[in-house]
């Protein structure tokens, strides 16, 4: 599956490319990331745990992502590959930065493959998780190195709006507690006709 898009961020190309190359900044764009650690002090290879919810399952990931076809202040690939108990991923996400009038232009185009019980769920659920997770990705990213601000007319307070929500997990609430509750009534109803 191969998705695509591009955000606008209000500063220079080289803060861009210094915070992509930043692992702290990177640990809170990847969605559930739990550990984002680089290998050694001068890889470009880092050590992932995320967890995330799809669909009906909630996986626990753990693999690794590259940085490669590093060209500075311009593009990079970030290569990433995880194994859960519920099957596997692998995908690359190719960044590139254009600057104009101090505006610079994150442009990505993102493949990825899924495979084991994740892949049973079907294309359309997947494709609607990676998307979600890739626009999470770059939106969180472009939060982070260029918020945007609004100023408030009345107080002039400036306010920080967000081109993203955090994802949270969300798998007790929609799956757990709802059987739980059907049990329970299941019990009652069972109760009821062997007490008459």
């Amino acid at each position: 599956m191969k998705l695509t898009g591009s955000y606008k961020l209000g500063v220079k190309k080289e803060l861009v490319w210094k915070a992509l190359n930043d692992a702290n900044v990177l640990k809170q764009c990847i969605p559930g990331c739990e550990t984002f650690e680089q290998e050694s002090d001068d890889s470009s290879v880092f050590k992932a745990i995320a967890t995330n919810q799809i669909g009906p399952m909630n996986a626990t990931f753990s693999g690794k992502i590259t940085i490669s076809n590093i060209k500075e202040n311009d593009s990079y690939t970030l290569t990433g590959e995880g194994q859960s108990s519920v099957g596997f991923a692998n995908g690359s996400a190719n960044v590139k930065l254009t600057e104009s009038n101090d505006v610079t232009n994150l442009n990505y185009e993102v493949n990825l493959n899924v495979g084991g019980k994740v892949a049973q769920l079907g294309s359309r659920l997947i494709d609607g998780v990676a998307k979600k997770m890739s626009d999470y990705f770059f939106g969180r990213f472009s939060d982070i190195v260029a918020p945007i601000k609004n100023e408030k007319s009345e107080t002039g307070e400036i306010i920080k709006k967000k081109r993203v929500v955090e994802l949270k997990s969300n798998f007790l609430n929609n799956y757990i507690y709802p059987v739980i509750v059907i049990f329970i009534l299941l019990a009652v109803v069972i109760f009821y006709f062997v007490s008459r």
